[in-house]
């Protein structure tokens, strides 16, 4: 009597059992979580020292439109990223710059946060610009790049090339507002050093981040096929001339704090700004082709305090110029206005 009521129960519960994994498949087979010890320790995620908070943020490239148009902005980021590529030394279109390509001052193709980006060219052009006196389009501008930190000669301006490269900057900052300059664009003001930038520290600084990637007399590491480089020279023949934007120790300077050596970013620093300030020093008095700049800065008043070359509208000496320190001089321009 026993054992037959024990066999019914059992063949009960086995029944329930097989009209549970019917209707509810998996229920049998779902585990409890239980959370993992790599889980429960991990530590929590800090904020970063330098936040991200507002800054500009660029386009995806995928978000451009799939229209007639997109070839050309494509085409216009290409000659940006591959300048040498196209219009180098070897370049497929025309032979008009030094084997720099334009990213490598505006980097990740003008895109990346304090690495010159582009974020404000369409909203903040045309506009005055004190180095020529005069109000300036972006063609002007692109041109200044091409004979100056290209050290090579403009694209004609009715050519597909500077309409591309116009067209790509706009498509950067169609979000942008006319008139307005996110946060995050250009390059980082650094404060004024108390003292003069040394070039002697800069050379050590060099030695040890920078040389591997540069060269030992900054030549870079060319692509000889391309007539390219892979890592750009800083200094020599084929390097930006001496009327580039970067041969100003304060615009070298706010550069490379928040982009060199490699793998540093303005959240990332792999520098400080003393460094920054030294190896600028090092850099610009490296040997490099020279640009006639006699219609440059008609308005002394107006030329900024770290030109390196004369003449002026104070009585600063040139070394001091380049050099600094920059704080007496940058005082007695405010005390003339």
């Amino acid at each position: 009597m026993l054992k037959n009521t024990l066999t019914c129960l059992l063949g009960l519960a086995g029944l329930l059992l097989l009209i549970t994994g019917i209707l509810l498949p998996g229920l049998a087979q779902r585990p409890a979580k239980i959370p993992s010890a790599s889980a429960a320790s991990a530590p929590k995620k800090t904020e970063s020292v330098r936040p991200q908070n507002q800054l500009w943020q660029p386009p995806k490239t995928d978000s451009i439109p799939k229209i007639s148009e997109i070839e050309l902005i494509r085409y216009g980021k290409e000659l940006i990223a591959h300048t040498a590529d196209y219009l180098g030394p070897k370049g497929t279109v025309m032979q008009i710059s030094n084997g720099m390509n334009c990213q490598n001052c505006h980097l990740d193709a003008g895109t990346k946060i304090m690495g010159n980006n582009y974020a404000a060219v369409f909203s903040t052009y045309p506009k005055f610009r004190a180095r020529s006196g005069t109000e300036e389009t972006i063609i002007k501008r692109i041109s200044d790049c091409f004979e100056r930190s290209l050290n090579g000669t403009k694209p004609d301006s009715a050519s597909k090339e500077m309409t591309a490269m116009i067209a790509y900057m706009k498509w950067l900052g169609k979000d942008t507002p006319k008139g307005i300059v996110p946060k995050g664009t250009g390059l980082e003001k650094l404060a004024y050093l108390d003292r003069a930038a040394d070039p002697k520290n800069g050379q050590i600084i060099y030695k040890a981040k920078c040389e591997s990637c540069h060269g030992v007399n900054g030549e870079g590491i060319p692509n000889p096929e391309k007539g390219s480089y892979i890592y750009p020279p800083l200094w020599g023949k084929n390097s930006y001339n001496d009327g580039a934007g970067l041969y100003r120790l304060s615009s070298f300077a706010g550069y490379v704090v928040n982009n060199m050596p490699f793998g540093a970013s303005y959240e990332n620093r792999l520098l400080t700004e003393k460094e920054a300030w030294d190896l600028a020093a090092f850099v610009n008095s490296q040997p490099r082709p020279h640009k006639d700049q006699k219609n440059d800065w008609v308005d002394l008043t107006k030329k900024p305090i770290d030109f390196p070359f004369a003449p002026y509208a104070d009585e600063f000496t040139e070394k001091q110029h380049k050099l600094g320190p920059f704080k007496a001089i940058a005082d007695a321009k405010k005390e003339r206005k």
